[in-house]
């Protein structure tokens, strides 16, 4: 039975892998913004542990994780929870620009630096669910892809030094997704949503499992993920 961290548990894919793993047996630390989130995804996932720390506010982290109690080992960290705010370079803001950075890239630096002692005691492994966007950026699609492609870069950096530590890291790039997030998309750009059109989330939750099932002779370093016909 491993023991996981999960990021995003509360929907879309990050809830979809939660369930495949609590439905295996294993020990889920589920990351929550707040008191009140860590209730409802107490509930939501019986058994699981909850931790509250806010990624919209990654200096912090290290001082709300310092006074809870957390796992002494780690099988895996799994980077699900995202934002996305569409617009063009000409019309977004700075701040939009920073939510995003903040909450896609520098969050999951920072809750990787710090979980990186257990990760190691464990040779566990880091999963990025990255995006599409991670790989090329398309119009209005700007800070999100900026924020990706910063992501692929932290994953590909953290390989290379952890390799030796026996720590697997994983980028995961899926296409668009049947998630809430998805819905905002289509509402951003002003398009009808058709969840039926678009990546089911246990697909998704399968290519995490299979990273994470993989023997330790080989590694899975990135995949993409689009919608079949």
């Amino acid at each position: 039975m491993g023991t996981h961290l999960i990021t995003g548990a509360g929907s879309g894919i990050g809830t979809a892998v939660a369930r495949r793993l609590a439905d295996r047996g294993e020990e889920l630390w589920l990351l929550a913004r707040d008191a009140g989130r860590a209730k409802e995804l107490a509930a939501e996932f019986p058994g699981a542990r909850t931790v509250v720390g806010d990624l919209g506010v990654p200096e912090k982290l290290a001082w709300a994780l310092g006074h809870q109690t957390l796992p002494d080992r780690l099988d895996s960290v799994l980077h699900i929870a995202g934002v996305v705010e569409l617009g063009a370079v000409a019309d977004l803001p700075a701040k939009s620009w920073q939510r995003q950075l903040t909450a896609n890239l520098v969050a999951p630096a920072e809750l990787t630096r710090l979980f990186l002692p257990q990760l190691r005691l464990a040779q566990g492994h880091v999963v990025f669910v990255n995006s599409g966007a991670g790989l090329r950026a398309n119009p209005q699609w700007g800070a999100y892809a900026a924020s990706k492609h910063g992501l692929k870069a932290l994953a590909d950096a953290l390989r290379a030094e952890e390799h030796e530590n026996g720590v697997r890291v994983t980028s995961v790039y899926p296409g668009r997704t049947a998630t809430a997030m998805q819905a905002s998309v289509h509402q951003q750009e002003g398009k009808e949503y058709d969840p039926s059109r678009w990546i089911d989330p246990e697909s998704i939750a399968t290519t995490v499992l299979t990273a994470l099932d993989l023997p330790r002779d080989a590694e899975i370093t990135d995949l993409s993920v689009r919608p079949g016909s």
